[in-house]
């Protein structure tokens, strides 16, 4: 499987806070949880996740703006039907 490239994930590792629950930390920690691993590939989820989200609302927009378009300057596919007709050489 591929590795996604949302994040360098060769990059430098880099020492940060958070602030947990003790108690879930602890329990975790005693069965050898490592929370920084898990907590690595929780917030790498959830960039990919909130990156195609955006992704889909850069879409979105897009088409809107089309669509508008469309409404008031007609369909582009029409006007290069309309000024370049098929020609018999056509392949």
């Amino acid at each position: 499987m591929a590795r996604d490239s949302t994040y360098d994930h060769s990059a430098r590792k880099r020492t940060v806070s958070l602030t947990l629950n003790g108690d879930l930390y602890a329990k975790a920690k005693e069965l050898g949880i490592n929370a920084s691993r898990v907590a690595e590939e929780a917030l790498a989820a959830e960039l990919t996740r909130v990156l195609a989200e955006k992704a889909r609302a850069e879409v979105a927009a897009d088409l809107d703006a089309f669509d508008r378009f469309v409404a008031e300057h007609g369909s582009p596919a029409a006007w290069v039907r309309e000024h370049y007709p098929k020609s018999d050489d056509a392949v």
